[in-house]
């Protein structure tokens, strides 16, 4: 672009903002209820536009308002539209409400759940691992420990109820 263009531009878009520009406020002031941010950013994106399109008024200049008008409209109801499409924005303090799942809660609860089956006795330690860490059926773990399917059920009842009073005793858990 050369530099008549270039002025011709500037000259084109400063005088539909002196123009235009607060009529065209007043109504984004409406369309989006009194929000000013939103309504000069409708504001800017019709100029924006008209700047785009230099054509459309040189074919008939007193098309040029109704045009205007109704750019900001379709651009207010399409930023309402986007809008609701998402969810509604939190402010700063949502952020402190919202629960974090990180690993360090993740690597302490591990720790914990160690320490406590390092406390219990090495046949309901070795029933739970294999039944729940290596996820092993009853049957399984019977053939990998050694023991009978029952022994396997009933061991497990007691480890559980065993490795619950532990983490309850450390304020891991709730009675």
């Amino acid at each position: 672009m050369d530099q008549t263009d270039g002025t011709t531009d500037e000259a084109f878009i400063r005088a539909l903002y002196e123009m235009h520009s607060r009529p065209l406020l007043g109504y984004a002031l409406r369309l989006t209820n009194g929000d000013r941010q939103r309504a000069e950013d409708v504001v800017q994106e019709t100029l924006l536009r008209a700047w785009r399109h230099p054509g459309t008024f040189e074919r008939n200049p007193d098309a040029i308002r109704p045009w205007l008008f109704t750019v900001a409209r379709n651009i207010a109801v399409d930023a309402y539209r986007a809008r609701r499409a998402r969810p509604p924005e939190a402010g700063p303090d949502g952020l402190e409400v919202v629960a974090v799942d990180d690993d360090i809660d993740r690597a302490l609860e591990a720790w914990q759940v160690t320490d406590a089956l390092a406390s219990l006795s090495v046949d309901h330690r070795r029933v739970l691992v294999e039944t729940y860490y290596r996820g092993r059926s009853v049957a399984e773990a019977s053939v990998e420990l050694g023991i009978p399917p029952g022994t396997v059920k009933s061991r497990t009842y007691y480890a559980l109820r065993a490795l619950r009073l532990v983490l309850e005793e450390r304020g891991v858990t709730e009675a």
